[in-house]
């Protein structure tokens, strides 16, 4: 509003300087000349915004005319002399009413009376009414559209944000629900575009991620406590054997040698039971520290052979068989002698070899000469491509735990007298080495694979002791597999049962695994080489 007053005032300034100049009072007053002494008589005018006072040269007042009744009167000085007029000029200046209620712009010039001696002094005063008036009512006018916009804003700002935020509101809700125990709900409506959206997104993905480590953390619980029950009876089963034999002991129901022998047995059975759910325990809690593990070429085939051979003494009823190859059989032999000048052609590279040394026949000759030298003065050895063997890059000792529990679990679960096959091999295009058990039994179903790995799961959940696992057998496998960077897969036997195979990397590098390729050591049969005619 001050631009809108400035402008006014300007306007104002601008009337008062060109009228100030004019003889305003010549037609506001009555002048009549005498004796050089000029006489100012308020005339009968129509009503006029001007008003105007004469000062004499002395600066004395000698009249006012001009205005509206209606409208007060400025203060108009008592003196006014000629020098502060030419002083002042025509630059306009405020001027009060006697009574404070108005403001009026005032100019001043000189005012020449023809046939007067003097000069005059003409001040012309303009109320500021007018101005005052527009500018209230444009202060009025915007004060209500400037509220009114306000208010329009603040209502679409409101509905802006809300609209905006809306998502915020079901953020909230959700987030409510969830505090409730509700851990099924989700967020909808995601406009990925926006910030709320991925907000969504995100805590969408945070609320699986919780919900899955819920469902695996009562699964957990879950297990863990039929396990608590589980082992508690397994371990207590043993102690109340032994303290019952105690207590017969100690009452003398047990007396001779067979009783006692007897007893001492069942107590040793027991202790030995229990030991082996303690050492299951203790290889858990040991693999859980995750320990570094120093692996080695490691040979499959014997590992596999010494397991058949084992299995074979503890169970004389089964028929254990063990399928794989041996040591040698990656290297193959082939003697030439001079006795065998075209020998059979057992591949590609003996028969290039052959051909090559016949290029190097000398040429028939027509002058005599000596005994021709033999060809071939010595046997020369050649070796054929090796075939891939199962030496693979673990720790040889664990790998014999794996197959021990695999042939654990195989003659547990299945009849007595079923056979049981092992067998060993090369996955080439994956560059891993497999050793597989397979019997002969019921076999694993579909639904349950997923589960026979997991700790403390048992297929049978009874505890009875003779046919009940602790459930730590297949967990130690899996652990111990995963630990040496292998794989475990179960899959079904042809004509029933189930074969698990488990796989490690193959020790690649011949020159690493070269000296355990054929190991005098190792308790497998040679494959016996061509030996010289």
């Amino acid at each position: 509003m001050i631009f809108l007053r400035n402008a006014q005032l300007g306007a104002v300034d601008q009337s008062l300087t060109q009228t100030v100049t004019t003889d305003l009072a010549s037609s506001l007053f009555d002048v009549e000349v005498s004796g050089g002494e000029a006489s100012f008589t308020p005339a009968s005018a129509a009503p006029t915004d001007f008003l105007v006072a004469v000062y004499e040269a002395d600066g004395d007042l000698v009249a006012v005319a001009g205005g509206d009744d209606a409208m007060p009167a400025p203060d108009f000085p008592e003196t006014f002399t000629i020098d502060r007029t030419y002083i002042y000029g025509t630059a306009p200046f405020d001027l009060g009413s006697a009574d404070g209620s108005a403001k009026f712009r005032v100019s001043v010039d000189v005012l020449e009376i023809p046939g007067a001696r003097e000069y005059y002094s003409q001040m012309i005063a303009l109320p500021l009414n007018e101005v005052n008036r527009t500018v209230t009512n444009y202060i009025g006018i915007y004060t209500v559209l400037a509220l009114f916009v306000i208010l329009c804003s603040a209502v679409l700002t409101r509905g802006l944000v809300t609209l905006a935020f809306r998502g915020l509101g079901q953020v909230e809700d959700t987030a409510m629900t969830i505090a409730k125990g509700d851990f099924s709900q989700r967020m909808g409506d995601i406009s990925p575009g926006t910030e709320v959206g991925r907000l969504k997104t995100a805590i969408n993905v945070m609320l699986d991620r919780i919900d899955n480590a819920l469902g695996q953390r009562d699964a957990t619980v879950q297990q863990m406590r039929r396990f608590i029950g589980d082992a508690s009876h397994e371990l207590r089963t043993p102690l109340v054997t032994v303290r019952g034999y105690a207590e017969l002991y100690r009452m003398g129901a047990i007396d001779g040698h067979e009783q006692t022998a007897q007893a001492m047995e069942r107590i040793e059975k027991e202790a030995i039971r229990m030991g082996a759910l303690v050492e299951d325990l203790l290889a858990l809690a040991r693999l859980d520290e995750q320990r570094d593990i120093a692996v080695s070429a490691v040979d499959l085939r014997p590992i596999a052979r010494d397991a058949a051979l084992d299995a074979r003494a503890a169970a004389p009823d089964r028929a254990v068989t063990f399928a794989g190859q041996s040591p040698t059989a990656a290297i193959q032999i082939a003697t030439i002698s001079a006795d065998d000048p075209t020998p059979r052609r057992r591949g590609t590279g003996i028969a290039g070899a052959t051909r090559s040394l016949l290029r190097r026949r000398p040429k028939p000759t027509d002058k005599p000469t000596d005994t021709a030298p033999p060809l071939f003065t010595e046997p020369i050895p050649l070796q054929l491509p090796p075939e891939p063997v199962p030496i693979v890059l673990a720790d040889e000792n664990r790998v014999r735990q794996v197959v021990a529990n695999l042939l654990g679990n195989a003659r547990r679960y299945t009849p007595e007298g079923s056979p049981i096959e092992l067998s060993v091999g090369v996955d080439v295009t994956n560059e891993r080495g497999w050793i597989a058990v397979s019997d002969h039994g019921e076999g694993v179903p579909e639904q349950i694979r997923g589960k026979i790995f997991q700790r403390f799961w048992r297929a049978d959940s009874s505890r009875t002791r003779e046919t009940g696992g602790s459930g730590l057998g297949l967990s130690i496998v899996a652990s111990v597999v995963s630990a040496l960077q292998g794989s475990i897969e179960v899959t079904d036997t042809p004509g029933g049962g189930a074969t698990f195979t488990v796989s490690f990397p193959l020790a690649v590098d011949r020159a690493y695994a070269g000296p355990y390729l054929d190991l005098a050591t190792q308790p497998l049969p040679r494959t016996p080489q061509a030996s010289e005619d």
